[in-house]
Formats: structure tokens, sequence, C-alpha cells
């Protein structure tokens, strides 16, 4: 049997890999790589890439169950942490937001607890912080992989591999005097104060960033009245910033709902099988079809308000958004606040949200098989629109956008199709040009997010020139005069992989590598972010090994 596993980076997809490999009743040897001196964070909860004023945007009710749940190790946490954070004990509730400072802790805490229960399990489990895997060569039967740490290089020879890398951001996140390319690491942002900064970018990455920087300038402070107010330090006055998107809109405050998810009453899961398994022709149109009758039947009201009988997969986006284009950002802001604070005394859930929300992921299961029209179709407008659902963020980062407002420190700009970035002739910061109008920022930070990667970013040069890896591949639309026999395909993007998150390649070399490294999937698993995409990405990986080292149909049958 084939046990020795090679877990690549130790954040929540690593932890969730973990947790599902020690259930084995069979004794494994797992060894764990992480490139960074704490092991069981991950990138986005990492001390230095992030700032206390960094907000996580889940609750503890929607992080899938570890050791304990976020909520219950708050509580046995000691009043001097709480209060490192500003957290109130009596106000510790799973459904309220936390630093990601915090959720770093305690996954660095779950992480423990799982290497000790495994090892308790009779598992050999090694945990190599400071150590970073330079490279991967696929054999027949094994997989070496090449690790660098401070004592120099060594090989190591596995069954099983899984690359649960998550996000990555640039070397050097100044690459030039007052352009950051990345809001990450947080701690390089320490020069981004001085007089005017640009932040591309509104969502949860922007605001993130913003903050970060005004903290540096500033303190948020509660007045006598409870309203939340920006008060700049000593020589900070020339501080301001502006934010800037496409829209010129800034996400919707966290709403309540029930969770988890309740059934769609159309737009179900084996609605959408249904349409996929009848083939690609259509298959955006068709799933949008469904989609539309689900907001319908949930929210007669709001489907009548935006015409929605009359709307397409490619003008529903309009009518969705055009109710916050024509009002102030941060008139909607505090008009949005005040409706979900509202809600969620009355635990009121707007039906028309909540149909959006609770699609987003069943529909997701049909993007990897739309053809090249339907998914530039999907990307261009409709995707946004789930994406504004379920990233909407904390409620205190919204009060501290509005105390900057409040202000005269913070301004919203649209920016049109055709905007530019400009930095020649410039000591530092950019030059924003949006059609004949001319911004100039002393600083500028690019904080659109982890885009998605292809195959030729992997770090691991042998593996791509065995090519033991490919861009995804996209079926063209398929010619109605030749039929189905005519289709084609084109590369596309990401990696292609099974569903058990297997690079797709070809014999003789073996199929035991996992690539669950979020940024190779977002081309074709748009929605796969966050700690709930990270629990699946996990869980899948790990039964399929164990079913693998099993040699059983069904990994389940283990644990009968």
């Amino acid at each position: 049997m084939s046990r020795r596993i090679c877990i690549i980076g130790t954040g929540p997809t690593g932890i969730f890999t973990l947790k599902n490999l020690v259930d084995s009743p069979i004794p494994l040897t797992i060894n764990l790589y992480e490139a960074e001196l704490n092991a069981g964070k991950g990138t986005p909860y990492l001390p230095g890439a992030n700032d206390p004023v960094m907000l996580s945007n889940i609750p503890s009710i929607e992080i899938p169950m570890l050791n304990e749940t976020l909520v219950d190790w708050l509580g046995n946490q000691s009043d001097d942490y709480l209060d490192l954070f500003s957290i109130v004990r009596s106000n510790i509730n799973e459904r309220e937001f936390y630093p990601r400072l915090v959720l770093g802790d305690y996954f660095h805490d779950q992480f423990a607890a799982i290497v000790e229960a495994g090892r308790d399990r009779r598992h050999t489990i090694e945990v190599h912080t400071g150590h970073r895997v330079e490279d991967i060569a696929l054999g027949t039967d094994d997989i070496r992989i090449r690790v660098s740490c401070p004592i120099g290089e060594f090989d190591a020879v596995y069954d099983h591999v899984v690359m649960a890398t998550g996000h990555s951001w640039p070397a050097q996140t100044e690459v030039r005097p007052g352009y950051f390319s990345s809001p990450w690491p947080a701690a390089a942002l320490n020069s981004a104060g001085r007089g005017r900064l640009g932040v591309l970018g509104t969502s949860l990455s922007g605001i993130d960033a913003l903050l970060t920087v005004a903290t540096s300038r500033g303190s948020f402070v509660f007045d006598s009245s409870g309203n939340l107010q920006f008060e700049p330090t000593d020589g900070s006055d020339n501080f301001s910033a502006a934010m800037m998107s496409r829209k010129g809109l800034l996400p919707e405050a966290d709403f309540y709902c029930p969770l988890p998810y309740l059934t769609p009453l159309v737009c179900t899961p084996q609605a959408v099988d249904a349409e996929i398994a009848s083939g690609s022709t259509r298959l955006l149109d068709r799933v949008f079809d469904l989609f539309r009758k689900e907001v319908a039947a949930a929210d007669p009201d709001y489907a009548a308000e935006i015409g929605l009988s009359l709307l397409t997969v490619d003008t529903f986006a309009d009518a969705y958004y055009g109710r916050r284009i024509g009002v102030d950002p941060f008139v909607w802001a505090a008009a949005n606040l005040a409706e979900v604070e509202h809600n969620i005394e009355r635990q009121f859930t707007v039906p028309w949200r909540y149909a959006i929300l609770i699609t987003h992921e069943i529909i997701a299961r049909a993007i990897p098989h739309l053809d090249t029209v339907d998914l530039q179709r999907f990307n261009r407008s409709f995707k946004s629109i789930f994406v504004d659902e379920y990233a909407t963020v904390p409620h205190l980062s919204i009060k501290r956008l509005l105390a900057l407002r409040n202000a005269g420190r913070l301004e919203i700009i649209r920016l049109d199709e055709r905007y530019e970035i400009e930095t020649d002739g410039l000591a530092r910061g950019a030059r924003v040009l949006i059609g004949s109008r001319v911004e100039i920022f002393d600083s500028f930070i690019d904080a659109t997010g982890q885009s998605a990667l292809s195959a030729h970013d992997l770090p691991f040069p042998t593996l791509l020139q065995q090519r033991g890896v490919r861009k995804a591949s996209t079926s063209e639309p398929i010619d109605l005069v030749r039929g189905e026999d005519s289709v084609t395909t084109r590369r596309t993007g990401g990696i292609d992989v099974d569903e058990n998150y297997r690079p797709l390649k070809t014999a003789p070399l073996t199929n035991r590598l996992y690539c669950v490294a979020i940024p190779f999937l977002l081309h074709k698993h748009p929605f796969v972010q966050g700690i709930t995409s990270a629990a699946e990405l996990g869980e899948t990986a790990a039964n399929a090994i164990l079913k693998d080292i099993v040699g059983m149909k069904s990994p389940a049958l283990m644990f009968a």
C-alpha cells in the first residue's frame, strides 16, 4: 500500500486535508512542508502579512468543524489576548467577524490539535517549518520533491503529494517608489500614507489595504454619541485616499440569513446537473433560466421591480446594479448598513439576496462545462453578482469607510473601461487616466485581489518540463452544421484537473499529485475561495488518497 504522503502548505486547505487523512484506520506517514516559520496559519492570516485592522469576512458559524469552533476557542482565551484585538468577551458570538490575525491563531491551535490526534492514532506526522518545496518530479510510481531549508537542500520521495500552497503575492510588493502591486504583505505598505493614496479595487482587499494605511496615519474612535470617527495623528493633515473600480461601488454589508444554506426551490443541484447532461449548447442560458425562476419564486416583488422576466444572462447584472449606480456610494453604504442591522435585529432575510447566495455554488457546477463563448459571457457580467452577494463585508469595515468619508479623507472614483495607469515621469506613485480626467497619487496600491494563475506559473520546473500539468481546456461552440463530431477545444488557462483535483496528463507518470492550490483552479472554479472551499478541497483530496490506499470503491467503507 502507498502510505507516504506529502502536504505542501499548512494553511486552511492543508489543515482540512490533514484532518481527513488522520481519520484513516491504517497508519500513514505524513510530512507537511511550510515555507513560513508559522505552521497552521495560512497566507490570509499570517502576522506581518496582515494588519490588526484587517477583518476576516467569515464568522464562526460558517467555518467547517475542526477541533473546536472559533467561538469556543475565543471563549477560552485570556482577557489580555481579547483586549489585544478589542474583543469584548460578552459580545463573542457565532455571527461576529474577527481580525484575520485572530483566525490565524485559531487555525494554528486547531492544526496542532489535529497533529496530536493523528499521532495518537499511530500516524507518523512531521511538520517542517521554514521549508520551501522548490521542485516536483513525477515518477511512474512515486513523486520526488526538492526542498530548501536554512541548512541547505534535500530530496524526499512520496507516494502522494498534495499542493495546498494557497494564495500568493509578488516577491516584491513595492515595485517602484510608491507603487504597490499587491496589498500584501501589509507590513510592506508602511510608506503608502504619504499624501494622496490611490487604491485600485473596492472589495474587502481594497478596504483592508486602505484601512492599514489609514491606521498608520490616525485612529478610529467612537465619539460621545457612539459614532465612529477618524482622528488623524499630528503631521498627517495631508493624508487622503481614493478607491477606484469600474462600477464605482462599495461592497454591501454582511446580511442575516439562515445557515447552513437552505435548499433552493428550482435551481437545485439536480436541475443544474440535468442541464449539464444535456450538453454544452446554450448551457449558460438554460442554467440562467433556472436561476431566474428561483429568484422569481423567492421574491416576486423584486422580480417585478427589475423586470426579471425580460432579462437575460447578459443583462441581469445591469438591472442588479442599476439601483446602486445612480446613488452616491457612501449614501448607499450608510443606508445599506442601517438596513442590514435592522434585519439582524429582526432575524429577517431579504429573499432575493438569499436566492442569489444559495445558488452560486450550485451554478458553479456548470462552469467547467461551458464552451468558450459562454465562459466569456459568464465572466463578463453574470459572475460579479454572485461575488457581490457572497463577498459582503463586516459592518465595522463599512463604518470605518464612512468615518474616513465624514472626515473628508476618502472618495470613490468610477473608472471607465479604458482607464490607464502610468508611472512615467513621476518620482513616486502613479497617474490614472480616465478619459480626459487625470488623477495623480503619491502612493498607489493595486488591490484587485488574487488573480487566476495558469500551468506555466507553477514554481516547479521539473513538473513543467515533464508536462505533468497542462492548461485547462474549454470546448469551442458546437458547429451546428457538422454537429458534435466537429467539437474542438482551446487551452484557456488554469490547470486541467479531474473530479479529485488531480492534474490531467498522459501515462506513464503517476496520477497521485493533487492540485488544491486555489489560484490554479479559479479559471474553471471561480467561487473556490475562502475557508469553506478549503474544507471541500481538502476533504476531496484526502478521500481520494485514502481510497487509493485502501483500494475500496468508497473511502466511507473504511469507517463502517
